[in-house]
């Protein structure tokens, strides 16, 4: 199998370079500590999150267990306070069910403003001055 290309100069919502996320556990789609995304990244892992124990449970509960470690994927199960670097669509659905957590917006990746508006991105802002 053919390694996968990591995208260069990839922007984050202002149209900067990305910032780094986490290293921390590693995050990001690529496992380098970036929101960064390619064409294989079907679940667009490009919100660079705070981890919050009601979010950890929605998700949980909505079918995708973020708290358990699973070792074969490089995941070591999160717990709050940590970033990491969530699907969008994930995010998204947290948001509507008034469930979701805070945000990096300069280690989140522009693609994900292809799916969810930077106003609607910026109240959750954590690293906005």
């Amino acid at each position: 199998m053919k390694a996968e290309r990591l995208p260069e100069g990839q922007r984050n919502v202002f149209g900067d370079p990305i910032e780094t996320c986490c290293v921390d556990p590693m995050t990001g789609y690529f496992r380098d500590g970036s929101c960064r995304t390619g064409p294989h990244d079907v679940g667009t892992h490009t919100v660079c999150a705070q981890m919050t124990s009601e979010f950890l449970e929605y998700s949980r509960a909505a079918g995708n267990d973020l708290i358990t470690p699973r070792p074969e994927f490089q995941f070591p199960g999160l717990k709050e306070g940590d970033r990491w670097c969530l699907c969008a669509m994930r995010w998204e659905q947290a948001h509507a069910a008034s469930k979701a957590p805070k945000v990096y917006l300069k280690a989140t990746n522009i693609v994900t403003l292809q799916l969810i508006p930077l106003s609607t991105l910026k109240p959750y802002a954590i690293d906005l001055v």
